[in-house]
């Protein structure tokens, strides 16, 4: 399985990791659901681990990629990552600014099986930050507050039936992980060539081997690997497009900007224009809201 070569910060990780365990604990948290907000500068991985509660994150700020036994998942800003409870996964943050929100299982609601990155609607997104003001560590709820995260299920049940392609497959398969692994540290000039004297294996019998396992062809996994590193570098880097293109392994910007196209819906610049707006700023956590009862009710009516 293919595994991020970033630097691990570890008691970041080991922070960010631990407190969201620990405020899952329905012991120690008893409450039906709540946020956590989390900051983060240079990379950090957070190693395996999986939650009690479904997990709904969504990124203001940063790039996050999340993996799990499957799949392999980017997270640019102005989306939403789902995670369902039990799901085994790591994540790696870097310059992120986001925030969580922490669902009990015994609510109801049908939540899946995988993970699944969601382009966030507006309305989706103020929810999330106003409900920053009822965090999972919290020692009790109240009515507003489970009437509100009531309503933001039932959104995201329906939310989920609308997820972006913003995910590659990962494997235990040791060729095919080889393979994956090589393509990755290699886009800008990889070829199938390099690919098969790296992993001793002959094009024929790795084309064949790559389709059976990943479910695609390595070309299609190689442009699509390359597409998303350049939505993170777009997140991330004021380069010029040209620059990422070909960092990326892209020969002209034209060429790349078509490509990106047909996989985001929108063209380079477009797509940076769109995750560079800043959101509304969120409130402090805990602030008591002025009219918080009329807000949970207008809420309800969506």
């Amino acid at each position: 399985m293919y595994r991020s070569a970033m630097p691990v910060n570890a008691r970041a990780a080991g922070s960010f990791v631990g407190a969201a365990t620990a405020m899952q604990d329905p012991g120690t948290t008893p409450v039906r659901a709540g946020t956590f907000s989390a900051e983060v500068g240079e990379a950090v991985v957070t190693g395996w681990h999986s939650h009690d509660r479904h997990q709904l994150e969504y990124a203001f700020e940063g790039v996050a990629e999340v993996e799990t036994e499957t799949a392999r998942y980017l997270l640019p800003p102005q989306q939403a990552v789902w995670i369902p409870a039990g799901v085994h996964h790591s994540s790696t943050l870097t310059h992120v600014k986001a925030v969580s929100v922490f669902f009990d299982p015994a609510m109801g609601f049908a939540a899946g099986d995988r993970v699944r990155i969601l382009a966030a609607a507006p309305v989706i997104r103020e929810m999330i930050l106003y409900a920053r003001r009822w965090p999972v560590s919290r020692s009790s709820s109240d009515r507003p507050a489970d009437t509100f995260f009531e309503v933001l299920a039932n959104l995201v049940v329906d939310w989920l039936d609308h997820e972006t392609p913003l995910c590659l497959p990962t494997t235990r398969d040791p060729l095919i992980g080889a393979a994956m692994a090589f393509t990755a540290e290699h886009l800008a000039r990889v070829t199938l060539g390099d690919v098969c004297s790296a992993v001793g294996a002959s094009e024929r019998t790795l084309r064949r081997t790559f389709l059976t396992v990943a479910g695609m062809s390595w070309r299609k996994y190689l442009q699509e690997s390359r597409l998303l590193k350049a939505m993170a570098l777009l997140a991330n880097d004021d380069g010029n497009l040209l620059t990422i293109a070909q960092t990326v392994g892209f020969e002209s910007a034209s060429a790349f900007t078509r490509a990106f196209g047909r996989y985001a819906g929108e063209s380079p610049h477009a797509y940076r224009q769109r995750i560079g707006a800043t959101p509304s700023a969120p409130p402090n956590a805990g602030e008591a809201p002025s009219r918080e009862a009329d807000a949970v009710r207008a809420w309800s009516h969506f």
